[in-house]
């Protein structure tokens, strides 16, 4: 059981929250891990984001389903039963006073003198969570679509495990920053993958089209909601490898995430996404899915 939560009414900054550490509510601010935990010293953890609506967190029991195949693939143990990992992001939320938030999971392996294998025997894993207000993109942005940026997907061959040893998606977000865009289009041996922090959607002649769920993406939780949304609007969908020549004669891309949701890219490498009169434009099958999307929200 987790311990009675301590309820915050206003808080406003860092120094106010509190977050789950190892077993018990501390500030948010002097939380701290031992130097040796595995998480600091090799990224040996995985973690979750669940973005919460109206005080409730949606689709949980995937990102619980996320949650619990990432520390399998690591052989972490999972540190909670379902019914603790949920009283956890309850707790975290009732204790804060945003409607809508996002919900940070991490579980690293956990304290051990410094080696690259695994310890043995296995020490007691880190368990951290933290709330924050969750941030839509702008009613602007989503008008106007978002720029991205085409780059060389460089990273581990890992990727369907939601690791915390994000460097390369860091490097690729930087790079996408530096060229002011809002994300990158990556591809790795002329396929397309992901972006740094969200899936990618291609929509061609009505259909969508989404890169096949293997070790070279994460499959986003919106990955089967935005299937499902498809499934109950008629629009084709379909799984398959993606040519890069394909995503560049799009005629609508997207990217999803917990935070962005469902965000149209209108302009990939400084050229407009899309055909006539619609080129540089949110398309409709965008924004058809995007409405899907907030109905969905609020029958979760």
């Amino acid at each position: 059981m987790l311990p009675a939560p301590t309820t915050i009414l206003n808080p406003t900054a860092a120094d106010d929250q509190v977050c789950w550490l190892n077993g018990g509510f501390v500030p948010l601010a002097t939380a701290t891990v031992p130097v040796l935990d595995r998480g600091f010293i090799f990224g040996d953890g995985v973690y979750e984001v669940v973005p919460v609506y109206a005080r409730a967190p949606f689709r949980w029991p995937e990102h619980r389903a996320r949650l619990r195949r990432s520390l399998a693939k690591l052989r972490i143990t999972d540190p909670m039963d379902n019914d603790q990992w949920a009283s956890l992001v309850e707790a975290l939320v009732t204790q804060h006073p945003w409607s809508d938030q996002f919900v940070y999971l991490q579980v690293t392996r956990g304290v051990a003198k410094r080696d690259h294998a695994f310890p043995d025997p296995a020490v007691q894993p880190t368990v951290f969570a933290m709330t924050s207000p969750l941030t839509l993109p702008s009613e602007d942005l989503r008008r106007r679509g978002a720029h991205a940026v085409s780059l060389p997907d460089e990273r581990w061959l890992h990727c369907d495990i939601k690791s915390i040893a994000l460097l390369g998606n860091v490097l690729a977000r930087q790079a996408a920053v530096d060229a002011g865009a809002v994300e990158c289009v990556m591809y790795r041996d002329g396929m397309l993958t992901e972006g740094s922090s969200s899936n990618l959607w291609v929509v061609r002649d009505g259909a969508v089209l989404a890169p096949p769920r293997d070790h070279r993406i994460l499959e986003g939780i919106r990955y089967g909601l935005i299937s499902e949304l498809c499934a109950a609007d008629g629009i084709p969908f379909m799984v398959r490898p993606i040519l890069r020549s394909e995503v560049e004669s799009a005629d609508e891309l997207l990217m999803s995430s917990a935070t962005k949701e469902i965000l149209p890219i209108t302009q990939l490498d400084g050229r407009p996404v899309g055909h006539g009169e619609q080129s540089g434009k949110p398309g409709p099958i965008g924004q058809r899915l995007h409405a899907g999307y907030q109905r969905a929200k609020t029958q979760a």
